[in-house]
């Protein structure tokens, strides 16, 4: 092994190194460890191949690769000495349940079952594994196997009930969150053995924490010959999910929801771990609760399934629910049986609403018609008085640094999306950097691909900022941002995206202009106009185009050029606009290279505040 002769300066007499330290972080380039040694990186790169690493100046490389380095040049590398600071927590609103019997009296409180949330990626057998719980043939009714709907049943074990959510996906779960009605005491996390951790996995773990929910996986498709069991533990480390024969936490049953094995033991470690919770409330109170979902029936009217949280719902209560009112005509329990009352964790279906309403509703019982007439009169009057306010409103990335001197929120909450994995993690490992003293920065979902709508909800339950980096925004996602008042950063130099952040954590970033696309249109021919360069003959598929905006000409995934436009025609007359479905001539300036197929995004700029 070839010994550099850096390794030889610093030896002693002995011929063995002096005792040299250097503090290094986790991760650290060739070029600043060189600096750290005092030497040139061309030696420390000689070290790395010598052991087989092949490495250039500005790559990264962890601690463990160091610590060899470290020991062939004659240096101790040890971690930085960090000071032991004091654990602060985040302030998070506590979830309903809690606030509901926070002003009760302690001595009415009695064990509730716990309310279990089922999440994980598409086909991992979610409602396999309900249908295998409830032992009823549930997935048979779905379309293609694949839940419609947001259903809520419950089960016991050794007479003891669990109530259990089945959704469509953890959008619908970040939904109701973002509405202020967190239901769910746990989180299972149905994963594949045969298929591992995959995208909407680590999205469903990212949604749960931001919940501060507790997760308990389920390892299904066990009995498959393709299992790997171990694999699937492995990648879950990845995740920061360390399954307890491996020294962690996180509980992990192994099942086969087809087989009907290890059910029972699901169900146990659900108990066990939601008896840790405590979970209280008091039954012998008028009902207050959540819609779960609300649908019109042609027969029957509007059904609306509701899970009581705190006292007992009964057939003929008068219910409030958001700004409507309605008496309980018949209420049926999950499997269809008509009932009389329904205590504590228990879902409901009840016919008596005029209107449908939205999932995570909150809902109450009062005595009597003019009350709930006086209630639901006084929330319209102040919807009405505060229209144009948002309750929760998220921050901006320029009113961070003043806003967390206000509500003392130290934390700077960030969704990243990035184009690939290699631009992700750099940009991911910039940002943790930047956090100091006490303001933080906490990533929620670090991922690949475009900003699409479950992205906002989960800005809008956490109020987090979304930063993209070479991404577009769906239309979906597009919309209901504007209407959440979501932030949404989008950049294409990784620089400008640190700077930015960095700038608001220090209260130096300046609201500026963003641009706010306004119409696309398709290139369908291209014509040459003598001294005027080429015209890009399109026919607008959505928005419009307008002669002031500004067009970026897009190729694929890539910019090919962004500028104004020079002329706007429809046939021979130059226009103002042109809408939807219909044709015109564009021209850009500075821009000739027009192709059929290109993509010309109108866009105008505005201010953000």
């Amino acid at each position: 092994m070839a010994v550099s002769a850096e390794k030889e300066k610093v030896a002693g007499t002995n011929g063995k190194p002096n005792s040299k330290t250097i503090e290094i972080p986790q991760t650290i380039t060739v070029r600043d460890l060189a600096e750290k040694m005092s030497i040139s990186p061309i030696e420390i790169i000689k070290v790395l191949m010598s052991n087989g690493i092949m490495a250039n100046i500005n790559q990264q490389i962890d601690f463990d690769t160091v610590m060899i380095i470290g020991e062939d040049m004659g240096y101790e590398v040890i971690p930085p000495q960090v000071e032991e600071e004091e654990e602060v927590e985040e302030e998070h609103e506590l979830p309903l349940h809690r606030r509901l019997i926070a002003e009760e009296d302690p001595a009415k409180l009695r064990p509730r079952p716990p309310v279990v949330t089922v999440l994980g990626h598409v086909d991992h057998g979610k409602t396999t594994l309900l249908d295998a719980i409830r032992n009823t043939q549930v997935v048979k009714g779905e379309s293609g196997g694949i839940t419609q709907h947001i259903g809520a049943y419950q089960v016991f074990l050794d007479d003891r009930p669990i109530t259990f959510l089945d959704t469509p996906g953890h959008a619908a779960f970040t939904a109701m969150r973002a509405r202020g009605t967190q239901v769910t005491d746990l989180a299972v996390l149905v994963v594949a053995a045969d298929d591992g951790v995959m995208p909407q996995t680590r999205e469903a773990i990212e949604h749960a924490r931001a919940a501060q929910v507790p997760i308990l996986v389920a390892l299904n498709k066990v009995d498959k010959n393709n299992a790997n069991v171990d694999r699937v533990k492995q990648e879950l480390t990845e995740v920061n999910l360390l399954v307890e024969e491996w020294g962690g936490d996180t509980v992990c049953v192994p099942v086969s929801a087809l087989r009907n094995q290890g059910i029972d033991e699901l169900l146990e470690n659900i108990l066990l771990i939601t008896d840790v919770l405590e979970l209280k409330a008091n039954p012998n109170r008028p009902a207050q609760g959540v819609v779960i979902e609300g649908e019109l029936d042609k027969r029957r009217g509007v059904i609306a399934t509701l899970l009581v949280q705190n006292g007992t719902l009964k057939a003929g209560n008068f219910i409030v629910v958001g700004s409507q009112y309605g008496r309980i005509r018949a209420m049926f329990d999950d499997k269809g049986k008509k009932i009389k009352e329904a205590g504590l964790s228990v879902p409901v279906s009840i016919m008596g609403l005029s209107e449908v309403p939205e999932a995570g509703d909150f809902f109450e019982v009062v005595n009597n018609e003019k009350e709930a007439r006086s209630i639901v009169q006084e929330r319209l009057d102040t919807h009405a008085r505060n229209m144009q306010q948002t309750i929760r409103r998220p921050v901006s990335l320029e009113e961070f640094f003043q806003q967390r001197g206000e509500t003392g929120d130290q934390t700077l909450r960030l969704i990243v999306k990035a184009d690939v994995q290699g631009s992700l993690e750099p940009i991911v490992n910039s940002l943790k950097d930047l956090a100091e003293n006490n303001l933080k920065i906490k990533i929620l979902l670090e991922g690949t691909g475009d900003i699409s709508e479950s992205d906002v909800n989960l800005a809008v339950a956490s109020q987090a900022i979304i930063v993209g980096f070479h991404v577009r925004v769906d239309s979906a996602a597009e919309r209901l941002a504007e209407a959440e008042g979501v932030d949404i950063r989008q950049y294409e130099i990784i620089y400008k995206l640190i700077e930015d952040v960095e700038k608001a954590l220090k209260g130096l970033l300046e609201p500026e202009y963003a641009d706010k696309l306004i119409g696309q249109a398709e290139v369908r021919a291209v014509f040459r106009i003598p001294k005027r360069g080429n015209i890009a003959g399109s026919y607008v598929l959505d928005g419009q185009v307008t002669r002031n905006a500004f067009i970026r000409v897009r190729r694929g995934s890539e910019i090919l050029h962004e500028g104004k436009v020079s002329s706007l025609k429809r046939f021979t007359e130059d226009v103002r606009e042109v809408a939807t479905g219909f044709e015109c001539g564009i021209g850009v300036d500075g821009f000739n290279d027009f192709k059929e197929g290109d993509i010309l995004e109108a866009y105008v700029k505005e201010r953000v505040n």
